[in-house]
């Protein structure tokens, strides 16, 4: 079920990606309480940073971010180039609350103004890639196809899908570009394909019984359509107890010492929820470099 399909339909010069996240959006859900709206919208931030990132050659980590002012003051996704995915939201639990009694699109009134921006981090020694647009837009599709038009050279279109209330959580994403071709002015063959990837239904993009192939077989048959290598993603969080270590000795002992509760201090990593506990005594060994 976690996969991206890599596609391309010949008669209609363009290519495109089909995504689908099941037991890794399971998994990145399992150690948090969230709201249906958070959860929902946290799913299709996953699903984005896939498809994204399935269009990057690169070695390291994508993440992606949305950013607002809204109840909901972040949601993250990462992706390693092994296909490792995790994700994480911050919100503020009484403002969401407010707005589910309310009524309204669900970016506009759960993120408020905000940014959507992506980064791609190959290690120390190279240069991190970055892009940024604004969050415009009522779903998380929409503010996709602006990232779209200022980022991309290609026409593009995207529909996101995602549903977390059921027992199993499913996520997907169908995306198409325009491809170059020598005949640039023909409109109807983009139009074509952009109405043949909107009708799309959710129970089709969510089913896992309905397998990539068919799926794009049943939309793009008549055009010929093509499958390639697709890539398997799994949830797997980066997390470990060196990792927090390296955290701890980068701040002020002072300042470390102040966060202890009966002698001991506790992070908790956003992604997973794994708790690392650290007693004070500790402290002598975590800072005896300095």
């Amino acid at each position: 079920m976690d996969i991206v399909q890599p596609f391309q339909i010949d008669g209609l010069a363009a290519r495109g990606r089909l995504v689908r996240l099941g037991g890794a959006l399971d998994q990145a859900l399992a150690a948090h309480n969230y709201p249906t709206p958070v959860a929902d919208l946290l799913a299709e931030t996953m699903v984005l940073a896939a498809t994204l990132s399935s269009l990057l050659k690169y070695d390291g980590i994508f993440t992606l971010q949305a950013q607002g002012d809204g109840p909901i003051r972040l949601l993250m996704a990462d992706l390693t180039s092994d296909g490792e995915i995790r994700a994480c939201a911050q919100f503020d639990a009484d403002r969401v609350a407010a707005q589910i009694a309310g009524s309204g699109d669900s970016v506009p009134h759960f993120m408020g103004a905000g940014h959507l921006a992506f980064t791609v981090d190959q290690g120390p020694d190279t240069e991190r890639y970055q892009g940024i647009t604004e969050l415009t837009g009522a779903t998380m599709s929409d503010c996709a196809h602006t990232y779209f038009r200022q980022s991309e050279q290609m026409e593009t279109a995207v529909v996101l899908i995602a549903r977390t209330a059921d027992k199993t959580a499913r996520a997907g994403a169908l995306m198409i570009q325009r491809l170059p071709t020598s005949s640039d002015q023909d409109e109807d063959a983009w139009r074509r394909a952009v109405a043949l990837m909107s009708s799309v239904k959710e129970a089709e993009l969510l089913n896992p019984d309905l397998t990539p192939g068919e799926l794009l077989y049943r939309l793009f048959h008549e055009d010929g359509v093509r499958l390639f290598e697709p890539r398997p993603l799994n949830h797997a969080c980066r997390c470990s107890r060196e990792r927090v270590v390296r955290t701890l000795a980068s701040f002020p002992r002072a300042e470390i010492e102040s966060l202890a509760d009966d002698g001991e201090i506790s992070m908790t990593c956003e992604f997973c929820g794994t708790r690392y506990g650290f007693f004070e005594r500790e402290l002598d060994k975590l800072f005896e470099a300095g």
